[in-house]
């Protein structure tokens, strides 16, 4: 139902940010060719028509990035930080598109400062838009205006969820006006009751209701036909959540073969082809960048580890992968040689014996994982995802907390979700997990971006990173 608003916000901020981008464009011109010191010079000389094409390019090209990165998602707005973070990923991805294209198209040069300039503005008048615009929108939902007045049938886990939910997204134009509970009310709820399901029907008659979102648990019954046939005769919309969305704790998708409605219990994002084609060649295009920027170090590591201590300067270790599979894993090796059912079956702690001087480092500045950005181009893990762990623990972890093995549903990554947010080393395997399924449920290209860009600075500040 959010769907069906957002549609229409979302063709405002696309109107709205085409216009952000032309003033911007048309501010970065102004400021370049009017007021530097050479610019009597320049403006004698460019072409203004090749300018104007440029600035329209731009704007086509920027209203594209954002909706690359989601940048119109309904949860976007709740979080300032998000949505800026957002906005200003955009822009530089819409800046590296543009100046790609520059590069390789040279009939006509443009200058570096007006486009610079242009992505400068773009993030200033951007946020601040789409800041005024959710005050505006904010505003006229205080006053009344548009608003649609929601009955929510049941008072179980899932329609607290959807009315807190929907309090969240208030920009949408919904109002909870209360709830209808059976006999069987679920005690303890501070919850408006405003009607029990067998006076349904004359509730809706004596009051303006526009739609029942019908959520009963399975403890309190189920009436859907009942409420089906009300809402049907009084021409109300209505939603259903379904009665098993309490014991769900993945996202769900509906897909639909031929008229027949098929529900996905786990809806994992990078399954998708289109997704993971796009993974697939950022991690191609970001591991060889970094393996040629990196290889100097490469040469200087591999000589401090081989002088350390006696040994290989690699170390390549089984982990489960994707899908379940076993794979190795390269690392620069951090510890002295030991027997392999040793490295395998235990566990590193804080202050590991085993672990070299140069190890130490190594691990505290995480360089010793480095190596495997060549895992990353061999297609056996990804730069962005849940960390894999050897087959000893993923057998032992399997039994002993419940969903470990989800995390397998997409490549391992050198970082991941759960890294950033300080659960790496021996930290709780819960919260890992819970981390993990967060990141697989909930993929993005901007949110891979977020996570790399937040690596180093908990590589340095974590203490756990041993």
């Amino acid at each position: 139902m959010l769907k069906e608003r957002s549609q229409s916000f979302k063709i405002l901020f696309l109107i709205t940010d085409f216009f952000i981008a032309i003033c911007s464009f048309s501010a970065a011109f102004t400021i370049r060719y009017f007021f530097l010191p050479d610019s009597a010079f320049y403006i004698q000389i460019i072409d203004a028509k090749s300018y104007t094409i440029l600035g329209i390019v731009l704007a086509f090209s920027q209203i594209l990035s954002y909706l690359s990165i989601d940048l119109y998602h309904p949860r976007r707005g709740l979080s300032f930080a998000d949505e800026f973070f957002a906005i200003v990923t955009g822009v530089i991805l819409n800046l590296l598109v543009v100046l790609s294209l520059l590069f390789f198209f040279r009939g006509e040069s443009f200058s570096r400062l007006v486009i610079l300039y242009f992505a400068c503005f773009s993030v200033v008048f951007t946020v601040i838009a789409h800041l005024f615009l959710r005050f505006i929108l904010q505003y006229l939902r205080k006053k009344g205006y548009n608003l649609r007045s929601v009955l929510v049938i049941g008072s179980g886990k899932s329609a607290i969820n959807f009315s807190e939910t929907i309090k969240k997204h208030a920009i949408y134009g919904y109002v909870v006006r209360g709830f209808v509970v059976t006999e069987t009310n679920l005690a303890g709820k501070q919850i408006n009751v405003v009607s029990k399901t067998k006076d349904l029907e004359s509730y809706i008659e004596n009051n303006d209701i526009d739609l029942i979102v019908y959520a009963l648990s399975h403890e309190e019954g189920d009436l859907l036909k009942q409420v089906i046939d009300i809402a049907d005769f009084h021409g109300v919309d209505l939603k259903v959540i379904p009665s098993y969305e309490e014991i769900i704790t993945a996202k769900g998708r509906v897909e639909i073969l031929d008229g027949i409605p098929i529900i996905s219990i786990r809806n994992i994002p990078l399954r998708l082809g289109y997704n993971q084609f796009i993974k697939r060649c950022f991690d191609i295009i970001f591991s060889l960048l970094f393996i040629i920027c990196f290889s100097p170090f490469y040469i200087l590591i591999s000589l401090f580890v081989k002088l350390s201590s006696k040994g290989p300067i690699f170390y390549k270790q089984e982990r489960v992968g994707l899908d379940n599979k076993v794979f190795g894993m390269i690392k620069f090796r951090s510890m002295v040689v030991q027997e392999k059912t040793k490295s395998d079956t235990l566990w590193t702690v804080k202050d590991d014996p085993r672990v070299t001087k140069i190890g130490a480092i190594l691990r505290k500045l995480s360089l010793d994982e480095t190596p495997q950005f060549f895992n990353v181009l061999f297609g056996d893990m990804s730069v962005v995802g849940p960390r894999p762990e050897r087959p000893f623990y993923v057998e032992k972890f399997r039994n002993e907390h419940h969903q470990y093995m989800r995390r397998h549903a997409v490549k391992a990554g050198i970082t991941g979700w759960a890294q950033v947010r300080g659960f790496r080393g021996d930290t709780s395997i819960e919260k890992r997990i819970e981390a993990d399924i967060f990141y697989i449920e909930n993929w993005s290209l901007l949110l891979d971006l977020k996570i790399i860009l937040l690596t180093p600075i908990k590589t340095i500040i974590d203490r756990n990173a041993y």
